[in-house]
């Protein structure tokens, strides 16, 4: 048994379906949690990522090729700007 770090609910894990890293969520709060030690279970708040996933999103796009707009009204301002 783990002890969820929001709520303390009991959370049953199994350390033989669990590795280190793996994500779960409380059954009662549904906070997203990760497995951070094994024998005995240790759980933690998961890190929220989904604002870097957005931004690699955008970073692969560019790599490929595609601009945004927003980047070519940039450059234009640029442009008219002297230094």
């Amino acid at each position: 048994m783990s002890t969820c770090p929001e709520c303390d609910a009991e959370i049953e894990v199994d350390e033989f379906d669990v590795d280190k890293g793996d994500q779960l969520s409380c059954p009662e709060c549904g906070s997203n949690l990760e497995v951070v030690g094994i024998a005995p279970i240790e759980l933690d708040i998961a890190p929220d990522d989904d604002d870097d996933d957005d931004e690699d999103d955008d970073d692969e796009e560019k790599e490929e090729g595609e601009v945004d707009e927003e980047d070519d009204d940039d450059e234009e301002e640029d442009e008219g700007i002297e230094e």
